[in-house]
């Protein structure tokens, strides 16, 4: 019998606070959440000291998984290194155990090589402060970073396999066509479904990414059984970013019945 350990991604519940927010996971037996920097009016946009985010998860008894995230990571200048830096520090200090990083995605064409030197930047940072580097390759036409196994190569090629891992987002894997999953380097999977069967795949956007319910078009029940079937044991987080989800007057209803389906179809 498979158990899925699911995990919160703030974008499931981005009209709440930080308590609020920390209130719903609990509320749903959720023990790790995922925490961002791009949500205006919350932690940790608004300025929340990161020793107060700490103690926050602590007295909950929460672990932070990530926070979300080191944007245009493989865009390496020295603005980019600061941020890097600084968003390092802060995730040390509140007790995450990672960073997210999204490649630029803005029609600028792949560069192995930029994206060698981003890791090999990054890796120092991150070894520092004990943290996780998790690249997420993002599925759309225009990103500079599609494909996981692009990703994979750059991590074995600055012998970084012990700081980084793979982020499996179910949309963005879908969206690329990629085959590969790559269970053994995958350190997070972004769960989210697709119900609109009027959208083509080219035209698919963050909007359209809802809970995973019966009419998912993207088999995220499939994706996650065959990580679970190559060794993967992590933790499934939420990460929807449709508008219908995010006014959810009860979200713990809906992320309820989205846990329970999945566990129910994992089984069946």
């Amino acid at each position: 019998m498979t158990t899925p350990r699911f995990a919160l991604n703030h974008m499931a519940a981005p009209r709440r606070d930080l308590a609020g927010f920390v209130a719903l996971a609990c509320e749903l037996g959720i023990d790790a959440v995922e925490i961002r920097n791009d949500l205006d009016d919350t932690a940790i946009a608004d300025g929340t000291p990161p020793g107060v985010v700490r103690a926050t998860a602590e007295v909950a008894g929460l672990t932070i998984l990530s926070i979300n995230a080191l944007q245009r990571f493989n865009d390496w200048t020295p603005a980019r290194a600061a941020e890097a830096a600084a968003l390092a520090d802060y995730a040390a200090a509140c007790g995450a155990r990672g960073i997210v990083l999204v490649p630029v995605c803005d029609g600028t064409p792949k560069n192995q090589e930029k994206l060698e030197r981003a890791l090999s930047a990054l890796k120092p940072i991150l070894l520092q402060r004990n943290l996780t580097g998790l690249v997420e390759p993002l599925g759309f036409a225009f990103s500079s970073l599609r494909s996981k196994a692009d990703a994979a190569a750059a991590i074995a090629a600055v012998g970084g396999e012990g700081v980084f891992r793979l982020v499996h987002d179910t949309f963005h894997h879908y969206l690329a066509g990629e085959s590969q999953l790559f269970p053994e380097l995958t350190g997070l999977v972004h769960i989210s479904g697709v119900a609109d069967d009027a959208v083509s795949v080219a035209d698919m956007r963050d909007g359209h990414r809802e809970l995973v319910a019966a009419d998912d078009r993207l088999d995220n029940v499939g994706q996650i059984a065959a990580l679970v079937a190559g060794g993967y044991a992590g933790a499934l987080s939420f990460e929807p970013f449709a508008p219908g989800v995010h006014d959810l007057a009860d979200p713990a209803a809906a992320l309820r019945e989205s846990m329970a389906f999945i566990g129910d179809r994992l089984n069946g």
